[in-house]
């Protein structure tokens, strides 16, 4: 069994109506960084990014952000 984690990143700037570039004005963070996520092309996750994003859209449960499920291979 192995895992998986999953951005949802992309849906919550679309429920919001903002596009990459406002994230990344907000929060300062390389426009890669943001793009990688919205993507979920990211191999590493930064912990300071994931505290400007959540801080930026207003978010407590970094589940909101970043889901990890079980996969079965």
């Amino acid at each position: 069994m192995g895992a998986e984690l999953k951005s949802n990143l992309g849906e919550l700037l679309k429920k919001r109506g903002w596009d990459q570039k406002k994230l990344v004005e907000i929060t300062g963070l390389n426009p890669r960084t943001i793009s990688e996520l919205v993507n979920d092309k990211t191999i590493r996750i930064n912990k300071n990014a994931l505290e400007k994003i959540a801080d930026a859209l207003n978010i407590e449960d970094i589940s909101e952000i970043i889901q990890f499920t079980k996969t079965d291979d």
